[in-house]
């Protein structure tokens, strides 16, 4: 199951589990799609992965499963 971090580790952007925008590689590293257009060109900066649209999860589905909440962000 994904963590469904809660923040873009590169610029500490919230990304909510419910709303689209957030990128991930295999590894679940995180990032906001500004950040991916800007300076990452879908390459994960900490493995070399590609990144990818993560999913969103359910509000029923959050309740069961919450979304991870400590935070990434590498200032």
């Amino acid at each position: 199951m994904l963590e469904m971090r809660p923040d873009c580790e590169s610029c500490g952007r919230d990304l909510p589990a419910d709303q689209t925008g957030a990128l991930i590689c295999s590894f679940e590293c995180t990032f906001c799609n500004d950040c991916d257009t800007d300076r990452l060109h879908g390459i994960c900066p900490n493995c070399g992965g590609a990144l990818t649209a993560r999913p969103t999860r359910s509000p029923a589905m959050q309740v069961k499963y919450p979304a991870a909440t400590e935070r990434k962000y590498k200032c």
